[in-house]
């Protein structure tokens, strides 16, 4: 409770003081936004030499997305997979890893669940209303961002405050009696920033369990989040931030029946999840910025509790605190050093874990076109001992219109504190598996992508191949043990064209072949996937765009095939003036009858109508 106190304290410091400061049009303290955040060396998308998808606050807005989890699917390579629309539990997959296999960040802080069964992050409850943009970083991550970025993170960077005192709101309707608003305040001037933000929802929802298996029953969904971001400039062009992410939801869900679809039906049951995390961070800049110094603390909590019918049933808590140093040293425009320490501690239901990372990242260009990255990192765990990583990558850029990337790299993941304490009774077993290892992987990936010389056309292909060893699954002479491999490759494609101005399409799509040991498909991922975007904006006050998502057939975990799909969106916005809009959605526009979860149900044609202020 004392960290969380201390962390809550010092956020409100750099909230506060900004909000009282003289306002002013300056801007020069503020710091300067980088490309692609999660390459921790400041690379743009032409330097990193590995596979990234960048999804900002304006594509956010025009695909009208309400939760993060609609938005990574829309990444190439990214598969998603919900237990029911509207808080059904949801996981994120990058090129076949598993969903413990992705890191998930925001703003910088790891925020896994430690207390689910592979430290995964639940996607069902983060909305959209306060994200800059979103960040994936496709095959293993671990020498930048250590265990569990064995398949990719995910990066979540919220809003900051505009160099303006001002804000937003909006409200909007919708089917399945859904209410969503929201509103945000900042202000930027010379001593700092800040950013309040708070949204929420409501929505009788639809039924978990699918409504074609005779399932009538409405599963609920209400959820509350309130963010709060900013920062001092202080002397010497030392800057220090804070933020904070709270989300509180409850959502119905449906029961175990045996013999049902996908064993699932009505039933009277609830889950209740508190989520939090925030950092305070110290930015100083020496030797005229060309040596960066980052301090960072981080925390996240999650804490659940499951009812059936009203009365609890089960209740988890998992919260990890995380202290980085990040140094960051650019000896001449031709080469740049970064090292850093992290000491993370994890805890869940009375078990913990601790490990320590430490890493050394170069960057050199041994010509203008041509950026080579090289990477090594070091963790040690407090229970599985230490593992060491490598990463290479190097992006050439032969014209201004083409750039070449190719990287490899490792990744590993620690068991998690179930995995490695859960003691396995109806199995006859009397302590947890002693001779659990860490999960490994290594991958490869290589591609091309192409802009025209006018800038209205664009296109890239990847190829990538990962191997992943000594994957933890269940088994009846251990509990939990490493018996699974897992093999993937595949292609990745993206294209867009600027009819004119005012019209554009784009499209992605994404093959992928992974297997397990036996040569058996991975469940619940489809071979083919991709999206189609077109987007208008002509001149006036009118603005839309239409998305058409596909996503092929997947094996069950029973053995079955679940059906592909192909569902359409539309989403328009009407400016009523130049800081109101009007704005809307049709989901599901030919009412397309799919599941993504084999007995789960999903929205048919639905929509929603809204009003957004900006002031």
């Amino acid at each position: 409770m004392s960290y969380k106190t201390a962390l809550l304290g010092a956020a409100a410091v750099c909230l506060v003081l900004p909000g009282v400061a003289q306002d002013s049009d300056s801007g020069e303290n503020r710091l300067e936004a980088i490309t692609v955040e999660g390459s921790r060396l400041n690379q743009t998308e032409a330097e990193i030499g590995s596979s990234v998808s960048i999804i900002t606050a304006e594509d956010l807005e025009k695909l009208d997305f309400d939760f993060v989890l609609d938005a990574v699917a829309s990444a190439p390579g990214v598969t998603i997979n919900q237990n029911g629309s509207y808080g059904g539990a949801a996981s994120v997959r990058i090129r076949g890893a598993s969903t413990g296999q992705t890191l998930v960040l925001i703003d910088g802080v790891p925020v896994g669940d430690p207390s689910l069964t592979d430290g995964s992050f639940n996607f069902a409850f983060l909305d959209t209303s306060d994200i800059e943009r979103i960040e994936v970083l496709k095959g293993p991550q671990s020498v930048l961002w250590g265990s569990d970025a064995i398949g990719g993170v995910v990066s979540v960077t919220t809003k900051d405050a505009e160099e303006r005192l001002g804000g937003s709101a909006f409200a909007e309707y919708g089917s399945f009696n859904t209410l969503r608003g929201g509103a945000s305040v900042g202000n930027a001037n010379e001593t700092g920033d800040f950013r309040l933000s708070a949204s929420g929802i409501s929505t009788d929802g639809i039924s978990k369990a699918d409504e074609a298996n005779g399932n009538n029953e409405d599963d609920g969904y209400d959820a509350t989040t309130l963010s709060a971001k900013g920062g001092l400039n202080l002397p010497s062009d030392t800057r220090l931030e804070a933020s904070l992410l709270w989300n509180d939801a409850e959502a119905d869900y449906d029961s175990y029946v045996f013999g049902a679809q996908g064993s699932v039906g009505d039933g009277d049951e609830s889950t209740k999840n508190e989520t939090l995390s925030g950092n305070i961070t110290l930015k100083a800049p020496l030797f005229d910025k060309r040596f960066e110094n980052l301090l960072m603390i981080g925390y996240s909590d999650i804490s659940r509790e499951n009812f059936t019918n009203a009365a609890s049933s089960y209740s988890a808590d998992g919260d990890r605190q995380i202290y980085r140093y990040q140094g960051t040293f650019t000896v001449d425009d031709r080469n740049k050093l970064s090292f850093g320490a992290e000491h993370e501690d994890t805890s869940a239901d009375g078990q913990d874990s601790s490990i320590d990372g430490y890493f050394a990242l170069y960057e050199v260009k041994p010509v203008e076109t041509l950026t080579l990255t090289g990477g090594i990192r070091l963790d040690d765990h407090d229970k599985f001992g230490s593992e060491t990583t490598g990463r290479i990558a190097a992006a050439y850029q032969p014209t201004e219109q083409i750039v070449m990337r190719a990287s490899w790299s490792q990744g590993f993941k620690a068991p998690s504190i179930f995995q490695s304490t859960y003691i396995c009774t109806f199995c006859g077993l009397t302590e947890p598996n002693a001779d659990l290892k860490p999960e490994t992987s290594e991958a490869f990936d290589i591609g091309i992508d192409w802009t025209s010389e006018d800038g209205r056309a664009s296109a890239g292909i990847t190829y990538f191949d990962q191997d992943t060893e000594n994957m933890i699954d269940f088994s009846y002479t251990a509990g939990y043990d490493n018996i699974a491999l897992v093999k993937s490759k595949g292609v990745e494609l993206f294209g867009s064209y600027e009819f004119t101005n005012w019209l554009g399409i784009s499209a992605n799509y994404a093959y992928i072949d992974a297997e397990d040991g036996n040569g058996s498909p991975l469940y619940r991922l489809p071979e083919n996937s991709g999206d189609v975007t077109v987007s208008l904006d002509p001149e006036g006050p009118f603005s839309g765009a239409v998305l058409v998502r596909y996503n092929g057939d997947e094996s069950n975990t029973d053995g079955t095939t679940l059906d592909g799909w192909t569902r359409i969106d539309l989403t328009g916005g009407y400016d009523l003036t130049d800081r109101i809009e009007l704005y809307g959605r049709i989901e599901n526009l030919f009412d397309e009858d799919y599941q993504q979860v084999l007995g789960y149900g999903t929205p048919g044609l639905s929509g929603s109508v809204g009003i957004r202020l900006r002031y």
